[in-house]
């Protein structure tokens, strides 16, 4: 109040929440969007129907599909949604892992705020926390060979395992394996990989089993005229960007044709024209043309009489992509065709079942395509989103060259040796540290749940082996027996833990921070409130 009058600072349309209650209401969103995913965690998570407004349906086990999919009007349950966006773009798994980490960060923190310990004093205890588990995480790290596959497998089938394409985990994990190990460019000792450089192409029609790699490229078009040849052996493959037709003129013109014998000259001439374009294309020994553009019906007869399969109207990133693969130039019109300009694979073949031209055995690719079919549309789409994962964490894995142990290993160690650390710091902030270490349990949990046994008694009997210096024991949630997961073959990138554990607490750390939230209402108008 000023002068005993009120003083004008927000809209009525303004929902304002402020105190505690802001961070009730964060902390909440957090522990929602985690209590959703949970139950999708590992090998024996389970799966998620999910029906848009048009009827579209999505089947799935995957987090950031499962979160992207819903519909989230939260501030604060938009941020943990980021935090699984960002897991999946920087790692391309564990992305249940992330949210579940922050409802269980959010949850732990709720605790402390009920004991009156301040939000700044959790989020120094939790940056602290964050610091040492880094450091344990690096320390249980082993090192691995980029190129060692039986190694890179096992990660693969870590990755895939509990989706509902685990039948062809074999398959899956030997064509991911093999598809980046192709692509990956080595520099010393530095293994780098551009995940554009390997392409999912999906098409329903045939069985999972019917995946495969394919040392070249699809495209997703079909030859322009029914007699050009459907299948060529030995493919001499040329790509022009510019179109094998008449172009119009660019300014407006007039010409004035007094006789038949004129109409016919023109005709002839255009027909000459095009034939010079199809004949430079066929001089070259070329017998595979991808044009960006059109190719008019007379180009496409005297290419088809050379016996040339061609394509127009491709896309200029498949164009590309299929230059790196197949070691060709792109030329910008046909006149410019060399024949150094193409490039070269074993043979181009029109699918006789779907609308694809598979150009394939091209001997040193820079791409690779992975070719995936299936008998329905949603099975199609949770394999190449398995798929997906796979290639990602081989390419994280190869990259760093570490790997850790999974079933929910890390996590155990995270919980018993963060205690040991919080009793060395001392203070409030010893509190934070702990509630910090115990938010890790809830990946242990979670597997022994989902897996059908007793979490606390898993729980218990994980953090005794871990406090006897198992770092590798974790849940074989087949079993129920602890094992050491190393052993087993249950192993995932580093870069995935590392990625979950920076990302959670960060998340949680500008949540925690919010004592006041103001949301404007769209569509109210009204007159602005008074506020003292």
């Amino acid at each position: 109040m000023l002068a005993q009058q009120p003083v004008i600072i927000l809209k009525q349309n303004v929902e304002r929440t402020q105190g505690y209650e802001a961070q009730r209401s964060n902390i909440a969103a957090a522990k929602a969007l985690a209590e959703a995913v949970r139950s999708t965690l590992g090998p024996r998570g389970m799966d998620k129907m999910l029906i848009d407004g048009t009827g579209d349906v999505t089947i799935t086990n995957d987090g950031i599909t499962i979160l992207d999919e819903i519909s989230v009007q939260h501030p604060g349950a938009k941020m943990v949604i980021e935090v699984s966006r960002t897991q999946d773009e920087e790692v391309g798994d564990g992305t249940t892992t992330a949210v579940i980490l922050v409802g269980s960060l959010m949850e732990q923190a709720e605790s402390l705020l009920n004991k009156k310990i301040h939000p700044t004093v959790i989020c120094r205890g939790y940056r602290m926390g964050m610091l040492k588990a880094l450091e344990i995480l690096q320390s249980m790290a082993s090192k691995t060979d980029a190129y060692n596959k039986d190694v890179m497998k096992k990660i693969v089938q870590t990755a895939i395992t509990g989706k509902s394409i685990e039948d062809v985990k074999d398959k899956i994990s030997d064509i991911s394996v093999e598809a980046v190990m192709k692509v990956a460019t080595k520099d010393g000792n530095k293994v780098t990989v551009n995940e554009d450089d390997v392409k999912i192409k999906k098409h329903t029609g045939g069985t999972m089993d019917d995946a495969e790699l394919i040392m070249g490229c699809v495209i997703d078009k079909t030859r322009v005229n029914q007699e050009m040849p459907k299948r060529v052996i030995n493919a001499k493959v040329a790509i022009v960007q510019k179109e094998l037709e008449i172009k119009k003129t660019e300014v407006k013109s007039k010409i004035k044709i007094s006789s038949t014998e004129q109409v016919e000259a023109f005709a002839e001439q255009e027909r000459s024209a095009l034939k010079e374009m199809a004949d430079a294309v066929a001089k070259t020994g070329a017998n595979v043309l991808l044009c960006q553009k059109g190719i008019a019906d007379a180009a496409q007869f005297y290419l088809a009489k050379a016996g040339i399969l061609a394509i127009e109207d491709v896309p200029e990133a498949d164009l590309k992509f299929a230059a790196r693969s197949l070691g060709a130039t792109i030329v910008t019109k046909a006149e410019d065709l060399k024949k150094s300009d193409l490039g070269v694979a074993e043979k181009a073949e029109q699918l006789d079942d779907a609308d694809m031209v598979v150009i394939t055995g091209a001997k040193n690719p820079k791409t690779v395509t992975i070719l995936l079919r299936g008998s329905t549309y949603y099975l199609v789409d949770e394999l190449e989103r398995a798929v997906v994962d796979a290639t990602r964490v081989v390419m994280d894995a190869m990259e760093d060259g570490l790997f850790v142990p999974g079933g929910g290993a890390v996590e155990s160690e995270l919980t018993v040796r963060l205690r040991d650390y919080a009793v060395n710091v001392g203070g409030r902030e010893q509190i934070a540290i702990e509630a910090y270490a115990d938010a890790f349990a809830a990946i242990p949990i979670t597997l022994a749940e989902n897996s059908g046994y007793n979490p606390i008694d898993k729980l218990v009997e994980l953090k005794k082996a871990h406090a006897e210096g198992k770092k590798n024991f974790g849940l074989n949630v087949y079993t129920g027996k602890l094992v050491d997961m190393q052993k087993e073959g249950v192993i995932e990138p580093i870069r995935c833990k590392r990625q979950a554990i920076q990302s959670s607490e960060e998340a949680v750390e500008m949540l925690l921070r919010v004592d006041d939230m103001m949301v404007s209402q769209s569509g109210k108008g009204g007159k602005p409130e008074p506020m003292e």
